[in-house]
């Protein structure tokens, strides 16, 4: 709206990133109907597990611990209280920004986070706040093991994470905190979907 668009051409695209479908029109309801769309293809049943393992769609949406928090969120929304997210990303290119690394890098922790960006005034946010309160969001419910085998370790978990160079080491870490009962979900791809709300 203060933007004052009269038109807009929206896409939603496939995993191949070709046009699956276009909308165009007034913007809020071209938006309206692209989000309707997108939501009936992408989204997915909720499955509640102790253990919810991810990925973020490959390189170069896994390129740094900034882009996988994406895909963190959809293993967040089934991760049972007292779980373990594993997700499994390159992160070739370490943290991502330095605001972002230092944010969490810095915090004593995530609940703390979390309430010193809420008093923060709107017009005195700071770059990247947003994916630093989606992460720290994150942090404070399940434990979090970020599985790359070229990112550094101690980045890693300075921001909060464990972590752990293959997916086995990470499936054990996991296995090792829960009950023989475990639960365990798998999303191949957590950008991708929408799980249901619960």
């Amino acid at each position: 709206r203060q933007a004052r668009l009269a038109f807009i051409l929206n896409v939603t695209i496939n995993a191949d990133k070709s046009i699956r479908a276009a909308f165009a029109g007034h913007p809020e309801e071209a938006h309206a109907a692209g989000c309707r769309h997108l939501a009936s293809e992408v989204t997915v049943p909720r499955m509640p597990a102790d253990i919810v393992i991810t990925g973020n769609g490959g390189y170069p949406l896994d390129q740094n611990i900034y882009q996988a928090v994406k895909g963190m969120t959809a293993a967040e929304a089934c991760c049972k209280p007292g779980g373990t997210l594993i997700m499994v990303a390159g992160c070739c290119d370490g943290a991502g920004g330095e605001h972002f690394f230092r944010a969490l890098a810095d915090m004593k922790n995530p609940r703390e986070l979390l309430a010193q960006i809420q008093r923060v005034p709107q017009d005195q946010t700071a770059p990247d706040q947003w994916e630093v309160q989606i992460f720290a969001r994150i942090l404070a419910k399940p434990r979090v093991i970020l599985v790359s085998d070229v990112c550094d370790a101690a980045v890693i978990r300075s921001m909060g994470m464990d972590a752990a160079a293959s997916l086995p080491e990470a499936i054990d870490i996991a296995r090792r905190a829960a009950s023989p009962e475990a639960r365990v979900t798998v999303i191949p791809d957590g950008v991708s979907v929408i799980v249901e709300k619960a």
